[in-house]
């Protein structure tokens, strides 16, 4: 597969559905000779190098993308130069465009016979509205296929050397939206059962109720002094992580001036990462590895491995 050379851009429509819709030419003209599919593909975390390759040929032979606040810049810049880029970006108490125009859109593209590629951060089917988005667009007859991303659970807690599992620290590992629901309240209740079990509790998008969340897990029962971390921008890198005690998580965001994305990770697996043992140096920002630094780099790193007969491969014994 070729790749095109990244350039730095950003050929996004950001008017109204209808002026996005009007401005649409297919290459043939107008007429409809295919049926178009829509594709919903998690593009993890941040770190490009953490795509998949299903996700980067779709990247690369798409017509239409629609594109989430939270795909980071480098990844955006490996989409192919002819796709038409749709911001439909949300963050807490601003939406460019409601859910249910996102799903006009990738409707209305899908019918003039378009290859729409829906991109998220993370993964779809994680916090990513990914199911709302296919019930739709199978009611409305289109085709729909989810590409999984790494989630930021994964991703970040490899990072960071958190595993999310651990045997005698934790068998099981609870996913928590820190979002408010509609009715202003907290979707975190019911979390006194997890705290006398061996569970790691990871939280999405939960910084503005983190007070809130350190609350109810101490009325649960939670020892004070369970490890935890706030991540923000995991796995980039502008990454800064704050490691402390659950007692002291919130004194320590606030003071570290932490942004979102911020991920929430809580359990004594915690303490297994090697930022823990340096938290009283202050905000980690180390990353895990050498890698590269830049989509630039990425992309002169995807080249074919020449491919051996099997007469010439080396047998393993």
């Amino acid at each position: 597969m070729a790749i095109c050379k990244p350039q730095i851009r950003l050929r996004s429509v950001r008017g109204c559905a209808s002026s996005v819709r009007a401005s649409y030419v297919p290459e043939n003209g107008g007429e409809r000779t295919r049926v178009g599919r829509v594709y919903l593909v998690g593009t993890g975390p941040g770190d490009p190098g953490l795509l998949t390759l299903r996700a980067l040929h779709l990247m690369q032979t798409a017509d239409v993308v629609l594109y989430d606040r939270l795909v980071s810049p480098d990844i955006l810049q490996m989409v192919h130069q002819g796709a038409k880029m749709v911001y439909v970006g949300k963050e807490k108490s601003f939406h460019t465009r409601k859910q249910e125009e996102i799903h006009q859109l990738m409707q209305f593209f899908a019918e003039e016979g378009a290859s729409v590629l829906r991109l998220k951060g993370g993964d779809p089917y994680v916090f990513g509205r990914g199911g709302e988005e296919m019930e739709y667009l199978e009611d409305k007859g289109v085709k729909v296929y989810c590409v999984p991303g790494i989630t930021a659970a994964a991703g970040i807690g490899a990072e960071l050397g958190i595993p999310m599992t651990h045997r005698g620290l934790a068998t099981s590992v609870r996913f928590l939206t820190g979002h408010l629901r509609t009715d202003g309240s907290v979707p975190i209740d019911n979390l006194h059962h997890v705290n006398g079990e061996e569970t790691t509790l990871v939280v999405y998008m939960g910084l503005s109720t983190l007070p809130e969340l350190v609350e109810k897990l101490g009325e649960g029962g939670m020892k004070p002094d369970t490890p935890a971390v706030a991540v923000e921008r995991g796995t980039l890198p502008e990454q800064r992580a704050v490691f402390a005690h659950l007692s002291q998580l919130c004194d320590e965001v606030g003071a570290a001036h932490l942004e979102s994305p911020t991920l929430i990770v809580i359990g004594e697996v915690v303490s297994l990462a090697p930022g823990w043992k340096k938290r009283k140096e202050g905000v980690w920002e180390g990353l895990a590895g050498d890698k590269p630094t830049s989509v630039a780099e990425y992309v002169a790193a995807l080249h074919p491995v020449d491919a051996l007969k099997p007469h010439e491969r080396t047998q393993h014994k």
